[in-house]
């Protein structure tokens, strides 16, 4: 099943925070906001405003539109699905030489 935005959104924030060595108590201060609210914003439970992703943003340092760069945080589930979606677009010859890179990670 694939994450919804709001989820994405969250993790990314989250992730973001923890590369930036703030608990979530210390963003929740910066940003003025409950802690609570925050957790739910992290869990994607609850969305934040366009105002406060500024604000959020800001906080962490960051463009507003890297808090929308989640690709990586894709769950198992979605990167198999675009695995195969893109190795099912490959020529024969090309999808031989993935093979054997693959293989070569796996042993």
């Amino acid at each position: 099943m694939k994450a919804t935005v709001k989820k994405l959104l969250g993790s990314r924030i989250k992730e973001l925070r923890h590369g930036r060595g703030l608990s979530q108590e210390q963003l929740a201060e910066i940003v003025d906001v409950d802690t609570k609210h925050l957790s739910r914003i992290e869990t994607g439970l609850s969305a934040p405003t366009v105002d406060r992703l500024e604000i959020i943003a800001d906080a962490l340092d960051v463009e507003v539109r890297s808090l929308f760069e989640f690709g990586h945080l894709d769950n198992r589930e979605v990167q198999l699905a675009g695995i195969d979606k893109m190795l099912k677009q490959l020529d024969e010859n090309d999808l031989k030489i993935i093979y054997r890179i693959v293989r070569s990670f796996i042993g």
